[in-house]
């Protein structure tokens, strides 16, 4: 008889691609020989893939704006979806984890009452998006939770240092790529047509939700000494502002002249837009100031985009100079302005790097091999 795994998601296709990664959780661990259930929210469409079951038990929780009514409907979608679990026979559920708050201990509580284990994806150590995640209520469920895992030696050092009570055993699994998931356009000049990007430019790529934490004005500062030198570069930025005032960085565009090397595209971009995005780039930067792990750096390696990253430890796991990809020093505009220089000076280097990306990420961040590596961690609880 096969082991069954729930995967309790309630975040789902809700304002990102974090779909994706679930989805490709759920196919690894499938292949792997395991049961699988995503439990999740009725705005994710189900992948419809071979022995997944797939529940949408968390209805409408983020419908409204009232905390209290958003917090009804995820326990009761909690409710439904972990005694469904008990009475299928699961016996560890994965959960997902940016931050802790009441309802992930909520969630903790009713899992173990239930006797089932409980795993914990950790994807943001310390939070970048709730400054009142509870230290207590971390400290607890994490000190009882089955086993831990994260994505990469930073981020379960730092893991260490901050919990450094904590004794629940961490295992590394690293985050897949999107391979799967993707329906890569290769016509350059059709998709920057669509978005009205010129087709004779040499295009940079910021994309994603535009967090304090992602450095667009090092970039920006960095970009006014790129164009002194490549007056045929511009610089796309697709994405919404989210706890962020853009503002700052329209300052910045202005006092250096750069309206006209600047597409501003703040806003929330369309699944169906993503493909024409990518499809444009000739490079896409991600002048990160603080990171954990980067789903737009493997989604751009994905969609077979050269990168160029800031040198923070969770990305040079990934990105080797020159052979995958391109670093810089972080928060140093000279230093990315610099590399940019380099890079476009020689062309032929960056559709190298380009190919050594896309075949590195496409062999080392396999969701079958992360699905092995994941049910190992499993099996060493139950």
């Amino acid at each position: 008889m096969k082991e069954k795994i729930a995967i309790i998601d309630s975040l789902g296709a809700h304002g990102s691609s974090f779909h994706f990664y679930v989805f490709g959780q759920a196919k690894g661990l499938s292949k792997s020989g395991l049961d699988v259930s995503i439990y999740t929210n009725n705005v994710t469409n189900n992948p419809h893939y071979e022995r997944v079951k797939f529940y949408q038990y968390y209805k409408n929780i983020f419908a409204s704006n009232s905390k209290l009514i958003s917090g009804f409907r995820y326990i009761c979608g909690s409710l439904f979806s972990l005694f469904h679990a008990r009475f299928s026979g699961v016996k560890i559920c994965n959960y997902h984890l940016f931050h802790v708050n009441v309802l992930v201990l909520f969630d903790f509580l009713l899992t173990k009452m239930l006797m089932m284990k409980v795993v914990y994806t950790i994807h943001d150590v310390i939070s970048f998006e709730n400054a009142n995640s509870s230290q207590k209520i971390s400290n607890f469920i994490y000190n009882n939770a089955d086993k831990i895992l994260t994505h990469n030696n930073f981020s379960k050092e730092i893991f260490t240092k901050k919990y450094n009570k904590v004794l629940t055993e961490i295992d590394i699994v690293p985050h897949g790529n999107y391979l799967p998931f993707l329906n890569i356009k290769t016509d350059k000049l059709k998709s920057r047509a669509r978005l009205r990007i010129p087709k004779d430019k040499k295009v940079l790529l910021f994309f994603g939700i535009i967090k304090q934490v992602k450095g667009l004005e090092v970039l920006l500062n960095a970009l006014k000494d790129v164009i002194s030198v490549n007056q045929d570069i511009i610089l796309v930025i697709a994405g919404r502002v989210w706890k962020n005032d853009f503002s700052i960085y329209q300052k910045i565009i202005d006092d250096n002249n750069l309206s006209d090397y600047c597409i501003i595209h703040n806003r929330w971009i369309l699944h169906e837009e993503v493909n024409d995005y990518y499809a444009s780039a000739d490079l896409v930067v991600l002048p990160y100031k603080r990171i954990y792990q980067s789903g737009v750096l493997l989604m751009s390696m994905s969609y077979e985009r050269a990168v160029l990253v800031s040198d923070l430890p969770p990305l040079t796991e990934v990105v080797q100079d020159m052979k995958t990809g391109f670093v810089f020093e972080s928060e140093n505009p000279k230093s990315l302005s610099k590399k940019l220089n380099i890079i476009f000076a020689d062309t032929n280097k960056l559709e190298e790097v380009r190919v050594n990306g896309f075949n590195y990420i496409k062999s080392k961040y396999n969701w079958l091999e992360i699905g092995k590596e994941t049910k190992k961690s499993y099996q060493s609880i139950l």
